[in-house]
């Protein structure tokens, strides 16, 4: 089994979700007491969240990049960085490291294509819907067309996964606001939607609505286990 590097803490909320979701999975195909191994370096997530807001992306890429590396050097053989909108500096952190990438949203485009979706909708912080990071890779590698909210939709989306969703808040209303969102998306045509926020799931489900979702902290965290898994 190789070992997994997690690089999470951002937030801590949803790297809970991704250390159960492979422990779960390792679990279910081997059976008995087996689990996950794993090394994980969790970053205090208000100095990242700072420069984030600040658009001082090298800066995140600095301090990921230093999480990454102890990663590598405690014996990780790959690593997994636990949210969608710090993907955003993955080439900087792969070009410091030499244990590959698995990128989440790598994962997700290869299960929208398994299911036959070529128009989806997306979910995430402004960053992730606003910016081409995450929206240019599914395009460019997958040929996945991407359809976002309007800007006051990304507005509400972004500020309850800062305010709430991030300090573990699940408030009712939120969920309400957000699955009108997925409605007009997929009005427009999206076949689809990516939860591409890891901390989205944790108000949303499958359950709440008729629009096929997909939950990217389940889907990375799966691909995570088969990658572990391969011999």
């Amino acid at each position: 089994m190789k070992t997994i590097g997690l690089l999470g803490g951002m937030s801590w909320q949803s790297t809970v979700s991704y250390y159960q979701a492979i422990n779960q999975g390792i679990n279910e195909t081997l059976g008995g007491l087996n689990s996950a191994k794993m090394i994980l370096n969790s970053v205090n997530f208000a100095e990242i969240e700072k420069l984030q807001h600040q658009g001082l992306w090298h800066e995140t890429a600095e301090i990921l990049t230093d999480a990454a590396k102890s990663l590598e050097l405690a014996g990780a053989d790959f690593l997994m960085i636990c949210t969608n909108t710090m993907h955003k500096v993955a080439p900087e952190i792969a070009a410091n490291i030499n244990i590959p990438i698995l990128h989440i949203a790598d994962a997700t485009a290869e299960k929208l294509i398994e299911n036959k979706i070529s128009k989806v909708g997306l979910l995430g912080t402004s960053f992730t819907m606003a910016q081409d990071f995450y929206k240019s890779r599914l395009t460019d590698n997958f040929s996945i067309e991407v359809v976002v909210p309007c800007e006051s939709d990304q507005t509400i989306i972004h500020d309850i996964i800062y305010d709430e969703l991030c300090n573990g808040k699940i408030v009712d209303l939120s969920r309400q606001l957000y699955l009108a969102i997925i409605d007009k998306l997929f009005a427009q045509g999206a076949q689809a939607v990516i939860l591409g926020c890891t901390e989205i799931a944790l108000l949303v489900k499958q359950s709440d609505t008729k629009v096929p979702l997909y939950d990217t902290t389940e889907i990375h965290a799966n691909s995570a286990v088969q990658l572990a898994l391969q011999s």
